[in-house]
C-alpha cells in the first residue's frame, strides 16, 4: 500500500473516530456569543516578553509547500521581515505543491547548510528522514502547520515547535458563523483532504461547529485534495448544487483556496453573490478571500491565521534553539472576519496583521532597535 493511500485510510479512521462522539449542544444565543466575542479587535500583546539576545550572522531558509498557498507565503514574509531586522540571511524555496517538489527543496535547503530551517504546511510525517537528515546536520528547525496541533511534534524530535493556531479551534468557529448567521439552519457541506493531519482535525472541528446546533446539519464531507483543487472544485461545486439544490446552504473549507475556483462556477449556475450557498473557510486569510468578504461576492468570512506574526516567532523560536533554550509556548488566539469588522487588525491591506505591537516586542527581547 503506498503512502499516500496509507495517509488518506488514516484520516479517515481518526475522522470516523471522531465523529462517532457527539458535539455538545449549545443555544444558539451562545453560539452567537462566541462568533462575536471572534471578530473582536486584537489589541494586547499575549506573547513571550523574556527570551534570549539574538546572535548575528544566522542563516535561515523557510521551505514552503507552494508560496500560492496564502499561509505559506504570508509567513515566509514575516520570517524574511524579521530576519531583516537582526540582520540574518533568509531565503524562500518553492515546493510547487507536489511531494517530489517538497522533497526536492528540502534536500537543496540541507546541502546549503543554513542555521535554520522553517517548513511550511509540509505533511511533517512523510518527511521525517529529511527532518532526521537536518537534525543530524546540526540545522535547528521549526515547522508552521506541519501536524494537527501547535507544539512539539510526536515522532519528528528535530521539529523544536510547530507553530499553528489552534486547527481545532479556527474550524470550530467558522462552522458555528455558518450556524450564527443562518440563525440556527445551517445546512453544510465541509471540503477536506485527509492526507493532512491539521486537516482532519479542522474537518473535526467544523463538524462539531455545526452539529452543536439541532437545527443544522451535516450535508456531507467531501475529500477534495488540496493539490488538485484547480481541476476539482468547479466540477464539484456544480455536482454539490445539483445534489442538494435549495438546501445547500454553506460549504466550509479548510483554506481559502478552494474558493477562488468556488466562486467562478458559483457564478456561472447563476447563484447571486449575496445567495446560498455561503462560503465560509477555516483559513488562512487569502487576499482573496478579503476581497470577496469585503465586496459581499459569496464568501462572508474566513478565520486567518497572524501569518507574518507567525513568521516573527519562527524566527524567535529558532533564537531559542540557538541558545539551547526551550520554546516560547506561545500559541495565538482565533480571530473571525466577516464583512462588519474585515477593515481592522490589518485588513485594510486584506491580511490580518495585528495591532498588539508584536514586532516591537519581539525586537525588545532579542536586544535591536
Amino acid at each position: 500500500m503506498n503512502e499516500l493511500k496509507m495517509a488518506l485510510l488514516g484520516g479517515a479512521a481518526l475522522l470516523a473516530a471522531a465523529s462517532a462522539v457527539p458535539a455538545s449542544a449549545e443555544s444558539l444565543d451562545q453560539i452567537k456569543a462566541e462568533s462575536n466575542a471572534a471578530t473582536a479587535p486584537v489589541t494586547q500583546w499575549d506573547g513571550p516578553t523574556t527570551g534570549p539576545k539574538a546572535d548575528k550572522n544566522k542563516f535561515v531558509v523557510f521551505l514552503a509547500d507552494t508560496q500560492t498557498n496564502a499561509g505559506s507565503s504570508g509567513s515566509a514574509e514575516g520570517a524574511r521581515e524579521a530576519a531583516a531586522a537582526l540582520g540574518w540571511k533568509f531565503q524562500v524555496m518553492d515546493g510547487q505543491n507536489t511531494p517530489t517538489g517538497e522533497s526536492a527543496i528540502f534536500e537543496q535547503a540541507i546541502a546549503l547548510k543554513p542555521h535554520g530551517l522553517i517548513v511550511g504546511s509540509y505533511n511533517s510525517k512523510a518527511f521525517k528522514d529529511l527532518f532526521k537528515r537536518a537534525g543530524e546536520a546540526g540545522i535547528k528547525i521549526v515547522t508552521w502547520h506541519g501536524a494537527a496541533a501547535p507544539g512539539p511534534i510526536d515522532g519528528i524530535p528535530e521539529v523544536f515547535w510547530n507553530l499553528s493556531t489552534d486547527p481545532y479551534a479556527i474550524a470550530n468557529t467558522a462552522a458555528k458563523y455558518a450556524v450564527a448567521h443562518s440563525d440556527g439552519k445551517a445546512n453544510a457541506v465541509i471540503l477536506t483532504d485527509m492526507q493532512y493531519p491539521i486537516v482532519v482535525t479542522k474537518t473535526r472541528g467544523q463538524e462539531d461547529g455545526i452539529k452543536a446546533c439541532d437545527t443544522c446539519k451535516v450535508l456531507s464531507i467531501e475529500n477534495a485534495p488540496y493539490t488538485e483543487i484547480s481541476q476539482r472544485m468547479p466540477s464539484l461545486t456544480s455536482a454539490l448544487l445539483q445534489r442538494y439544490g435549495d438546501k445547500l446552504g454553506y460549504i466550509l473549507a479548510f483554506n481559502d483556496l478552494y474558493f477562488d475556483f468556488a466562486a467562478p462556477t458559483l457564478r456561472a449556475n447563476g447563484v447571486p453573490p449575496d445567495g446560498a450557498p455561503h462560503l465560509i473557510s477555516a483559513g488562512d486569510g487569502s487576499v482573496s478571500a478579503y476581497d470577496r468578504i469585503r465586496k459581499g461576492d459569496y464568501q462572508i468570512g474566513t478565520v486567518p491565521e497572524p501569518l507574518h506574526l507567525h513568521g516573527w516567532q519562527a524566527i524567535d523560536e529558532l533564537n531559542r534553539a540557538f541558545h539551547g533554550e526551550g520554546p516560547s509556548g506561545y500559541v495565538t488566539k482565533v480571530h473571525l472576519v466577516t464583512k462588519d469588522n474585515i477593515n481592522a487588525d490589518g485588513g485594510d491591506k486584506n491580511s490580518f496583521d495585528p495591532g498588539n505591537g508584536y514586532r516591537d516586542q519581539y525586537k525588545k527581547i532579542w536586544g535591536v532597535q
